[in-house]
């Protein structure tokens, strides 16, 4: 599973170099190596040009590459319909060609994808605990987002210098980060009440510097093992954060209405990263350490 390579024996010091500065995830890999010591540099480059690309890692450099770079949408992943090839330009094209100019050069490339390719199905019911494992092939293409980045991933197959890792509805302690899934939902009118697998940024990212120093490739399924509802994080929340707090909950067919492109819902077996990273802690214990308690209001 490991890849050899380049600059990564003991006698040369760790340096990343992480594309993706203006995110959300690229900018807390910069303050998580930053915390660590890690020496590490953004890319300048633009993903779907090589050449900026090449001298981008000519001038660094780098043991790893990190791509956190990326088209979601803004606000949401419904911008991807009405700007398709944008959406393929960097999620498609650029993608493949970061992790080619890596592979010519012995780089191993962390890739932050989507697990937002999937949805529930007759194999895999809500409530059933039959997660979609890193083999299985995508079912979902609802939306023009997930329909590129299910493209990207089977190419990337074929890369062996490639850690792709599966992030999904990503949260973080950060809940004034309008890209943080907590935010999001509670800054809704209304939101349907579906388990799903997430990702709690403030345990995951940790794990992914050190899949990089494993120098770990293949597919992962990037989220805390077991799946949350939307109302148990939103009961959560008013425990911890707001007691004042209220919602109202609509229906899948409900939401349609008000949304261009459909959500992709659906629980990912996180068996192989729980293997690699025995302390990895399930999705309600992970909201509770990470997100709420250090975040609680001190109750009168």
């Amino acid at each position: 599973m490991g890849f050899p390579a380049n600059g990564t024996s003991g006698d040369k010091p760790l340096k990343f170099l992480i594309y993706g500065r203006t995110g959300w995830i690229g900018g807390l890999l910069g303050k998580l190596c930053q915390a660590q010591g890690i020496d590490f540099e953004y890319g300048c480059g633009r993903l779907e040009n090589r050449s900026s690309l090449e001298a981008d890692i000519a001038h660094v450099k780098p043991t790893h590459v990190f791509n956190a770079a990326g088209v979601t949408g803004r606000p949401n992943v419904d911008w991807c319909e009405s700007h398709k090839v944008e959406t393929i330009r960097t999620n498609v094209v650029g993608t493949l060609t970061l992790a080619d100019v890596c592979r010519e050069r012995g780089l191993i490339l962390i890739n932050y994808a989507t697990g937002c390719i999937f949805e529930y199905d007759s194999d895999h019911l809500i409530g059933s605990g039959i997660g979609f494992k890193e083999e299985d092939t995508p079912n979902f293409i609802g939306s023009f987002y997930s329909k590129t980045k299910a493209m990207v991933e089977d190419l990337l197959r074929n890369y062996e210098n490639v850690c792709t890792l599966r992030v999904r509805m990503p949260i973080s302690s950060d809940l004034c980060n309008p890209r943080n899934f907590i935010t999001k939902i509670t800054r809704y009118e209304k939101v349907v009440n579906i388990p799903n697998s997430m990702t709690i940024l403030d345990e995951l990212l940790p794990i992914s510097l050190e899949m990089a120093k494993r120098n770990l490739t293949g597919i992962w399924n990037f989220t805390n093992p077991g799946v949350v509802s939307h109302n148990e994080i939103l009961e959560m929340y008013k425990e911890y954060i707001n007691p004042e707090f209220k919602w109202t909950n609509f229906t899948l067919e409900e939401q349609a209405k008000v949304i261009v492109a459909p959500r992709s819902n659906n629980e990912l077996d996180a068996s192989k990263l729980k293997e690699e990273f025995p302390e990895l802690m399930s999705i309600k214990e992970s909201l509770i350490k990470y997100v709420f308690q250090p975040n609680q209001k001190v109750k009168a």
